[in-house]
């Protein structure tokens, strides 16, 4: 069965966001999809979702939902919070790495977000896929409800909470990505720069400037010069998320998940894949360094992370609400042969209940 939820406040520029579409680019559609792929993933294994599954990418500020029919259950992960409005009045926090169940009438309050962060819900928010895919690409129209960014009133169907609804899921600890410099791998149009514009890009300040979005980052820094019998322009060719492109000016321009498909500016090196995510989250203003990795080092680096994913999965651990009463326990008690003494029980030392992890 499937549940339904409604959107109350829309929040700001929050939008449906799974694994993209890759192979159209041949076509110039961009990948899009989530900018941090593994919080994604966390987010729906925290509900048993398969890791991809359709989810709601918070940037800002989040939206209100409600739930309108079925038991559904949301879980949230990255530096976000929330809040429950019970349907009978009552309010219960929800802290992210967490799951928590909506029945009719209840809401919960997406707060504002650090980074993106993520809103997934059982079953994975259920809109048409176009081109193998629910994600949103705003500027073409493309995915997400109605082609567009959530709005208000938006009724989004979703999968209904199959077995225990009292019973949720939370990561013993927050996913955290690998410190230290972005890595990269020099090119595809290494070519076009001397040694000089390598040692200021492995070993200068970089600054975050205004100008980001989904679609790339400009950066503040030293100028990396071209060389003057290669110039600062190519034939426009192919690009991915993770390309560093140099325009004239020298400053670095980082392509991100909705980057175009093609570009003509020579491109000085390629974010590696386990390093993509970190980038969704620098603000502007914030600093970065990066270093040269080879491919083989990426591949190890991208192993090392599925691995850290995997791990923190067999984390997630189930727990009961406080206040909520576990009936399948309780049935399976003998109730009657085991009547309690209250005299005994006043003359026995105090010992501390079993407590769920």
């Amino acid at each position: 069965m499937s549940g339904v939820v409604e959107v109350v406040e829309a929040g700001l520029g929050n939008c449906i966001q799974d694994a993209g579409r890759p192979g159209y680019r041949s076509i110039g559609v961009p990948l899009s999809g989530a900018a941090d792929r593994i919080l994604l993933a966390c987010a729906n294994r925290l509900l048993g979702n398969d890791p991809d599954q359709a989810a709601i990418e918070v940037s800002l500020v989040g939206p209100r939902l409600a739930a309108v029919s079925g038991i559904v259950r949301v879980a949230l992960s990255g530096k976000l919070s929330a809040r429950v409005s019970r349907a009978n009045g009552n309010f219960a926090d929800l802290p992210s790495w967490q799951t928590a169940t909506l029945f009719p009438g209840d809401i919960v309050a997406i707060g504002a977000a650090k980074g993106p962060a993520y809103v997934a819900i059982s079953g994975g928010f259920r809109v048409p896929r176009q081109l193998g895919s629910c994600s949103t690409y705003a500027r073409a129209g493309i995915g997400g409800v109605a082609r567009r960014a959530l709005a208000l009133g938006d009724s989004i169907a979703c999968g209904e909470v199959a077995g225990d609804p009292w019973l949720e899921c939370r990561g013993r600890a927050p996913f955290d990505h690998a410190a230290g410099p972005i890595r990269v791998i020099p090119g595809p149009q290494d070519d076009y720069f001397d040694s000089a514009a390598f040692d200021l890009l492995y070993g200068s300040d970089f600054t975050v400037s205004r100008d980001a979005d989904r679609m790339g980052m400009r950066l503040h820094g030293p100028a990396l010069v071209h060389r003057t019998d290669k110039g600062a322009d190519i034939v426009s060719d192919g690009v991915v998320p993770g390309a560093i492109q140099v325009p004239v000016n020298g400053q670095p321009i980082v392509l991100l998940a909705d980057a175009q498909t093609v570009g003509g500016y020579p491109k000085i090196a390629t974010v590696i894949a386990a390093d993509l995510p970190r980038l969704a989250h620098l603000d502007p203003g914030t600093g970065l360094r990066f270093a040269a990795v080879s491919v083989a080092e990426a591949r190890e680096a991208w192993r090392a992370q599925r691995q850290a994913l995997a791990a923190w999965c067999q984390g997630i651990v189930c727990f009961r609400p406080p206040g909520v009463i576990d009936e399948t326990a309780l049935s399976s008690e003998n109730l009657i042969s085991g009547m309690i003494d209250a005299q005994a029980l006043r003359r026995a030392p105090d010992i501390d209940p079993p407590r769920e992890k």
